[in-house]
């Protein structure tokens, strides 16, 4: 068992149950996300936003566009999970690797890393993979993970002491209280990230699916809030559930997008991916990155934006 520090040097450890790792549950929060995107060596410029609308004009001009990825909780509800069992059941494990690949994704083999993993899913696909910093934990998986099939890339991500130790310091951030480890395996919802792929698609990433999930197409120029993104992704399953008669609104969404405000100059991606080697270049101008809270006409604030 290991332990780091969290907020007021309170220690948050890591255990095994049931055979297998456990982390702290992180909070679905701009400042956890933030701080444990830093950690992992993300451009300082790049931040998480709240989303606190998807249909309020007004409020959707807060966000700075375009966006590059949605990190979203969702309520594992009677709807949503019949229609994920039975999408599941069809399908095969998912076995791909290689720079070719549209999209990098993590099975999920750490208990309650679902947090941590889908920040990952957000921060090393589109164009989000353009501000990692060299010589950090997020270009190091980048090129290592790249090349491995499924398994052995959650062997990689499972023994991966930096990535635990970054998931750990910032478990004490947020609004909330970290739940027990016990709570956090039961509370029922899911951390579920969106991101544009290099193929064009709009691509839906959980570490505890059999794999990603090829959503649609989004023309050139659409981001991960235009409103035909918003229908594929977390809007489709709010539609989803309120057509069954759901009325579990609990939903928790951030958006990575460019901060204007913020310009620094920095090498360009350290992953070039025709080839998966890391490469040098003349530097580039890096700008905020942030990911939204999602709010539906009947939403409400969540009582904790916690998840396993």
């Amino acid at each position: 068992m290991s332990s780091s520090s969290g907020r007021g040097g309170a220690s948050r450890s890591v255990t095994v149950i049931n055979g297998k790792k456990t982390f702290t549950v992180l909070e679905n929060n701009p400042e956890v996300m933030d701080a444990l995107a830093a950690k992992l060596g993300l451009s300082p410029a790049l931040k998480f936003y709240d989303v606190y609308s998807l249909t309020d004009q007004n409020l959707l001009q807060c966000i700075p566009r375009p966006v590059y990825a949605l990190l979203v909780i969702l309520p594992l509800t009677p709807a949503w999970e019949a229609r994920r069992n039975a999408t599941d059941m069809a399908r095969e494990p998912y076995k791909k690797a290689g720079p070719d690949e549209p999209v990098l994704w993590f099975k999920q083999t750490i208990g309650n890393a679902c947090g941590s993993i889908g920040l990952l899913h957000c921060l090393l696909n589109g164009q989000a993979r353009e501000y990692i910093l060299p010589d950090t934990i997020l270009s190091r998986l980048l090129v290592e993970a790249m090349l491995l099939h499924p398994e052995k890339r959650a062997n990689l991500l499972y023994n991966d002491k930096s990535f635990e130790e970054a998931h750990q310091s910032v478990a004490a951030l947020g609004d909330t209280l970290p739940p027990s480890l016990a709570e956090g395996e039961h509370l029922g919802q899911h951390f579920v990230a969106f991101v544009k792929g290099n193929d064009g698609y709009l691509w839906e990433l959980e570490g505890s699916r059999p794999g990603p999930i090829r959503r649609g197409k989004l023309e050139e120029g659409e981001d991960l809030l235009s409103e035909n993104a918003i229908r594929q992704s977390i809007g489709g399953v709010i539609d989803l559930d309120r057509k069954a008669g759901g009325s579990d609104m609990r939903f928790s969404c951030i958006a990575l997008a460019k901060d204007p405000a913020v310009s620094v100059s920095l090498p360009p991606s350290v992953y070039h991916p025709h080839d998966g080697y890391s490469h040098g270049g003349d530097g580039r101008s890096w700008r905020g990155i942030w990911d939204p809270a999602y709010v539906f006409e009947k939403w409400s604030p969540p009582k904790q934006r916690r998840s396993n």
